[in-house]
């Protein structure tokens, strides 16, 4: 199943998955929901629409 991902972070960056929950926020802000997820696989938070997030 194909997913849309609006943006990737590195999940052993120093800040965890703060610059992840901060691309949601603004994302959201402007009026496109979003929400930060794990991608155990690959090893990287996504921050994908929150209609996906389910």
């Amino acid at each position: 199943m194909a997913r849309e991902v609006y943006a990737e972070f590195a999940a052993g960056s120093p800040r965890g998955s703060w610059p992840a929950e901060e691309k949601a926020a603004e994302l959201t802000r402007s009026g496109t929901p979003a929400t930060v997820r794990m991608d155990l696989d690959r090893d990287r938070f996504v921050v994908v629409p929150v209609e996906e997030s389910r």
